[in-house]
C-alpha cells in the first residue's frame, strides 16, 4: 500500500458533503439519548438505567456508533469554533477533566493519527487522544444537578463533565477523519501565527552612532 501523499494546506471540506447545520443545545434531547444508548450492547438496559440516574456520567464502547478525538480544553474549543464558523459544524462536543471530547464518525479514531502524522502541521497538534473500537469514554450527564451552574452559563472547561454540544437527534451528523485533520490543521496553523512577533526594527544598540538622514540625497 503506498504511503499518503502529504498535505501542505489542508483543503476545506466539501460545500455538497458539509451542510451547515445549526449547534445542538447544552442539554441532552430525549432523542440524543437514544442515540448514545445505542453505542452500549444493550441499549434499552443501558438507557432505562441511565434516565434512572440523569444526573450521573455514563461510560459508553466508542466503534460502532461514534468514536471519540480528545483534545486539550482550550485546543478543543478553537476547533470546536473553527467547525461552527468556517466548517460543517459538529458533532456532539464535551469537556471531561480539562479536555474535550469531539464525538466523531466510526473509523476516525483508526484513520486520524495517520493523517496527523503524514500532515506538516501534524506535529503542532497537542496531544490528540483517538478513542475507537475497544474503547471506552465517559460522558456527561443527561442533565444538570440541581444547584450546579447550567453549562452556558459557565465557561470553565475544568468542570469533570458537562456537555458543550449534547446530542439531540436520534441520528446526528458526526464529522469524519479528513474533517477533524482540518480542524486541527487549522487551529494548530492560528496558534502558531498568533504567537509569532515580526519587527521591522531592530533593537536599540547604544553603542552605535545615529545618524540623520531624512535630508540625505
Amino acid at each position: 500500500m503506498s504511503a499518503p501523499t502529504r498535505s501542505r494546506t489542508p483543503a476545506a471540506p466539501s460545500p455538497a458533503a458539509t451542510a451547515r447545520r445549526p449547534r445542538a443545545a447544552c442539554h441532552v434531547t430525549a432523542e440524543g439519548a437514544a442515540w448514545l444508548a445505542s453505542a452500549d450492547s444493550h441499549p434499552r438496559s443501558a438507557l432505562a438505567h441511565w434516565r434512572g440516574r440523569p444526573t450521573a456520567p455514563a461510560v459508553l464502547p466508542c466503534g460502532s456508533a461514534f468514536d471519540v478525538v480528545s483534545v486539550p480544553a482550550v485546543f478543543g474549543r478553537r476547533m470546536l469554533d473553527r467547525l461552527e464558523e468556517e466548517g460543517p459544524g459538529s458533532g456532539p462536543v464535551a469537556a471531561h477533566r480539562g479536555r474535550m471530547l469531539l464525538f466523531a464518525a466510526p473509523g476516525t479514531a483508526s484513520r486520524l493519527p495517520s493523517l496527523l502524522e503524514w500532515e506538516e502541521w501534524g506535529r503542532a497538534v497537542p496531544s490528540v487522544l483517538c478513542h475507537g473500537t475497544g474503547d471506552a469514554v465517559t460522558v456527561p450527564p443527561l442533565t444538570t444537578a440541581a444547584g450546579a451552574p447550567a453549562p452556558e452559563d459557565t465557561q470553565d472547561t475544568r468542570l469533570d463533565s458537562r456537555w458543550l454540544v449534547a446530542p439531540a437527534t436520534r441520528h446526528p451528523w458526526l464529522p469524519g477523519p479528513e474533517v477533524m485533520l482540518w480542524a486541527c490543521v487549522r487551529v494548530a496553523r492560528s496558534m502558531a501565527s498568533s504567537t509569532v512577533r515580526v519587527s521591522i526594527f531592530p533593537g536599540a544598540d547604544q553603542d552605535a552612532k545615529v545618524y540623520d538622514v531624512s535630508r540625505r540625497r
